[in-house]
């Protein structure tokens, strides 16, 4: 395997096992043994699991952008994109429903470990509220944006973690639903 294409492979079993099993649960081993590669061979590519995580970040980071500039092409108005950010949780209900929300578990844990890369990851969910707000501004809500973004960011987390901790899609189903339903009124009045 090329070192480039060992190092992605890294990147992308350390992603699965730090939303699977978290980040401070996830071991070298544990990773080596997704890629299924030595230990050194693994010391090649990353020294140490903060050098791993941070690639894992740049990684959701980079996906979140290619994500949001796909909406918006393919959505065809701001209420379109917006409802495409609410029901990701429908496309992904299985993993939501055992895991959470990839980012917001990961956020939670960093901030209990203290750990610095804490502001890198929430970098994530400002790259969520900026691209939110710009949605809300070009519905015409441009006093309210930040506001309204945050909002369903809020009830977004909200609706992951009840989810998680009730273990059932029913929640995100009818929150989903709740949330679009919301989003109507909103974009009725603009």
């Amino acid at each position: 395997m090329p070192a480039a294409s060992t190092r992605d492979s890294i990147i992308e079993a350390a992603d699965g096992l730090f939303y699977e099993k978290g980040f401070e649960h996830t071991s070298f081993a544990d990773i080596a043994d997704a890629v299924n590669i030595s230990r050194g061979n693994f010391y090649y590519h990353f020294k140490t699991k903060d050098e791993i995580l941070d690639a894992v970040i740049a990684e959701r980071a980079s996906a979140t952008r290619a994500m949001l500039d796909d909406w918006e092409m393919t959505g065809e108005s701001p209420r379109d994109r917006i409802r495409c950010y609410i029901e990701i949780m429908i496309r992904n209900r299985t993993k939501i429903k055992k895991y959470g929300c990839p980012v917001g578990t990961l956020t939670s844990e960093l901030a209990k470990l203290g750990h610095p890369a804490l502001g890198d990851a929430n970098g994530i969910f400002t790259v969520f509220r900026e691209w939110l707000r710009d949605q809300f501004e070009a519905l015409g809500r441009k006093k309210d944006a930040d506001d309204l973004a945050m909002h369903v960011l809020a009830r977004s987390q909200g609706i992951a973690t009840l989810a998680s901790a009730f273990r059932d899609e029913k929640i995100i189903r009818k929150e989903v639903d709740d949330l679009c339903d919301w989003l109507d009124v909103i974009a009725e009045g603009c």
